[in-house]
């Protein structure tokens, strides 16, 4: 028996009729006529090649057929009712349950606390798996097994979702040893030598070429529109790192603001504003399709969202 050709809708029927044994009730119960109701249960004695149901003097009897259906019909349609119905709202509390963060350096230093200070009063089961841009493979994010993705991305597969969590600009930072404080201009700037961080996208990378003018990114961008070109003399993918070094008296590391600002009371170092404009860029979260409609995931989603929103 071919199972698209039969009208579901007969279960329902039979279900009703083997807990109310009577025509009339089944068919008001289930709002259709006497007519129809007759007209449904002699389909479902063709169907099942069963009476069924046989009027005995204590009203319509169940054949032994259809006592063997009737746990059977139960089962089949209790699960299409837990198929069907809305999902159970997230209880974030009581979850236990490890989330999977890619995240730069720059967004688990700057957002990654704040969401562990919420985590801890409003799910304190949950685990937080930080996944560094190298670790994930956008296929690992396309098939659900990473949550979400926190970074700035040159480019993303258009079935991503994604959203901006906020902006930031730049900011310098330099070691109090550092005779350029004195007079931060470009021309200071550019008789410094230089910490280049950075590190969008995903997967390995195979190091950094100092002439390859294309791959600096924003900071050299910007400088290029101008005619002209900073010494770099160390390269890092690490931005607490990158804020570390700047306490040398020779170098000056030119950061994201908010990661700058976490420097602002150590006594070792300087924030200045660049002495040229650099454009700002957007942090942006992404995730994959298969999770857009997950309660859980959508917990997580607007907690992130508030949390950047918030800052």
């Amino acid at each position: 028996m071919n199972i698209a050709r039969i009208d579901l809708n007969l279960l329902v029927y039979l279900d009703v009729l083997l807990r109310e044994r009577n025509v009339t009730r089944s068919a008001a119960q289930l709002g259709i006529t006497q007519p129809a109701m007759s007209n449904s249960l002699r389909r479902l004695r063709t169907l099942f090649d069963d009476p069924l149901l046989i009027r005995t003097s204590d009203g319509m009897t169940p054949t032994e057929r259809a006592l063997e259906l009737k746990p059977l019909i139960r089962d089949v349609l209790a699960n299409v009712e837990r198929a069907v119905e809305p999902k159970a709202a997230f209880e974030a509390f009581t979850a236990k349950r490890v989330i999977r963060i890619m995240a730069s350096d720059y967004a688990e230093s700057t957002l990654i606390p704040a969401l562990l200070d919420r985590l801890a009063v409003e799910a304190p089961n949950i685990t937080l798996d930080i996944l560094t841009p190298s670790d994930v493979r956008l296929e690992d994010v396309e098939q659900g097994k990473v949550d979400m993705l926190l970074n700035r991305f040159d480019e993303m597969p258009q079935s991503f979702h994604q959203i901006t969590i906020w902006r930031d600009d730049f900011s310098c930072l330099l070691s109090v040893d550092n005779p350029l404080n004195n007079n931060f201009d470009l021309d200071n700037y550019l008789r410094g030598r230089h910490v280049w961080v950075s590190k969008t996208g995903m997967g390995a990378s195979v190091g950094m070429d100092p002439l390859d003018s294309q791959r600096l990114g924003w900071v050299d961008e910007a400088l290029k529109i101008l005619g002209k070109e900073r010494h770099i003399a160390v390269f890092t993918r690490h931005y607490l790192v990158a804020a570390l070094f700047s306490q040398r008296p020779d170098l000056i590391a030119t950061l994201p603001t908010r990661l700058a600002k976490l420097q602002i009371n150590n006594p070792n170092v300087r924030l200045h504003k660049p002495p040229f404009d650099i454009p700002s860029f957007e942090l942006q979260m992404a995730w994959s399709p298969l999770l857009q409609h997950n309660p859980y995931h959508q917990w997580i989603r607007r907690l992130v969202l508030e949390i950047g929103r918030q800052s």
